[in-house]
């Protein structure tokens, strides 16, 4: 313990001394009582100032692992008790695109350091975790107990502090909401140092503020988490389209059927776009086998695109006699291309952590430790046939490098109480380019693309809001938040006064002694 505190010491000293810090003195620091770990070794500073993205780096002064919430709000509220201050952003698994997890001269808190209890409540079904504890450890925890939480991500191997900073979305969230709507409560730090526990009737405009509130009025601690009863195996189906209209209109019957009992609906839907037959056999999974093959120019695509639905039925072992009757019957209501049924089934770890499956090959021919310049973006219902037209056929050509995710959602299933941002129609679509830059030139071409994507929307008057958003000025994010943005700067105001707080994410200015309160 004495070390872990002269450690500390040594390092928020060096960081006063690198930013011009001077408030906050040697003894004080020494009566923190830090039970984790602070290092400014040259490795652990490296891993926090890169993220998954590999498209920016802004390198901490220090890297702190907490033993315990108490010790993130201890450094916090050193930050904040400081004459100019010091940044402090939570670190999860390093997932984020475009520096959003950084702390120029502050202080990264790898909050996936240490294991947590994950504790399991089967009578109220729900589970407590750590914020920095990854979705497969839950998914592996509550298990144990025949229980799973109720919305996902695609990929398990991201913090739940980090998605529930976000939404955190699936093709369970037609249905299920995002993550941000499954929550019961959080214990969370703000940017003065308090540890505090909010939910639906203790310090609720917080509870609501941090969720979807990009780290912005505090850092997650705990969250409680809805559970319901796990199915044991999952029935996999994609069936393909020529035709864009007949693909959007069977996604939004599909999820129109929302609430309705299991038997009578997809429990996930989802869908993607092929624009290149190399593909089509994508990172999500190695699902067209060679002994099930598919041609695109087999199929005759008029305009050279495809379009991929993915929907899943959940069974237990009790209704197995049954599911291929209901899939059955649910298909004959589609009007997909003929003979393009390709199904799987696997239980219903294999399904969830279908990417990470896919990871390891990548990893296995470094094609995964590249840039990703990927982009996300909520499009209105209204305007997606439009989107479809300039960008899948327009802007993308016929190559593309990675999948293109496209599905709709239900604006109804989001509480419009939180900070997540959508657009203003009841349906609107995800539409993600999960790309990756094998090399500069790559980079370049993909990141111009995006700028186009972005730039006809914009001439289009096409009103899509951007999922794990990235802008550059507060005009921007004033206009993403829209109608929130005033209530969103206030909290920002309550909460983390100081600006101390996620400041990876470019949306304040943290104040110094030569800013003001009028400065982003």
């Amino acid at each position: 313990m004495a070390a872990t505190k002269f450690v500390l010491a040594f390092a928020i000293c060096r960081l006063m001394a690198t930013v011009g810090f001077t408030t906050v003195a040697p003894v004080d620091l020494l009566r923190l009582g830090i039970e984790g770990r602070v290092s400014m070794e040259r490795s652990d500073v490296k891993k926090a100032s890169a993220d998954f993205g590999k498209l920016t780096r802004e390198e901490p002064v220090a890297v702190m692992e907490p033993g315990s919430a108490e010790d993130v709000a201890r450094l916090v509220a050193a930050a904040y008790e400081s004459a100019q201050g010091f940044t402090v952003s939570a670190r999860g698994h390093g997932h984020s695109i475009n520096g959003q997890a950084q702390a120029r001269k502050g202080v990264v808190i790898e909050m996936s350091s240490r294991k947590r209890e994950v504790r399991v409540w089967k009578k109220g079904r729900y589970v407590d975790v750590w914020g920095g504890e990854l979705w497969i450890e839950v998914l592996t925890a509550t298990l144990e107990y025949g229980l799973a939480p109720k919305s996902w991500t695609d990929y398990l191997y991201l913090s739940v502090g980090g998605t529930l900073s976000n939404a955190g979305i699936s093709g369970q969230t037609f249905n299920q909401g995002p993550q941000i709507s499954n929550v019961y409560e959080l214990d969370v730090v703000t940017g003065k140092g308090e540890l505090l526990t909010c939910s639906e009737e203790r310090n609720t405009e917080l509870f609501h503020a941090v969720l979807g509130g990009l780290g912005q009025f505090g850092i997650i601690m705990r969250a409680r988490i809805a559970l319901e009863p796990a199915p044991h195996r999952v029935r996999w189906i994609r069936v393909l389209y020529s035709n864009f209209s007949a693909f959007t209109e069977d996604q939004e019957f599909l999820i129109s059927l929302h609430g309705r009992p299991a038997k009578e609906r997809f429990d996930y839907v989802e869908g993607f776009v092929i624009v290149d037959e190399g593909l089509i056999n994508n990172w999500r999974s190695s699902f067209f086998s060679p002994s099930n093959p598919v041609k695109i120019e087999s199929l005759k695509s008029d305009e050279g695109v495809l379009y991929c639905l993915e929907i899943t039925k959940n069974y237990h072992q009790d209704n197995a006699d049954t599911i291929d009757q209901e899939i059955e019957g649910m298909l004959e209501k589609l009007d997909f291309i003929p003979k393009t049924v390709f199904t799987t089934d696997l239980t219903y770890v294999e399904f969830l952590d279908r990417v990470h499956t896919a990871e390891v090959k990548m990893r296995s021919k470094g094609l995964w430790e590249v840039p990703h310049p990927w982009l996300n973006l909520f499009v209105p219902r209204s305007r997606v046939a439009d989107f479809d037209k300039g960008v899948f056929k327009g802007i993308l050509g016929n190559k593309t490098s990675g999948p293109i995710l496209i599905y709709p959602m239900n604006k109804n299933k989001w509480d419009q109480r939180s900070s997540a941002v959508t657009p203003e129609e009841e349906v609107f679509y995800v539409v993600a380019f999960l790309r990756s830059a094998v090399d500069s030139q790559a980079l370049h071409i993909l990141r111009d693309q995006n700028r186009q994507i972005l730039s006809f929307c914009h001439d289009a008057s096409i009103k899509v809001k951007q999922y794990l958003p990235h802008y550059t000025t507060q005009e921007e994010w004033r206009d993403h938040f829209g109608d929130k943005w005033d209530r969103f700067s206030h909290l920002k105001m309550q909460y983390d006064p100081r600006r101390i707080l996620a400041s990876g994410q470019r949306i304040f200015k943290p104040l110094t002694t030569t800013s003001s309160a009028s400065d982003m």
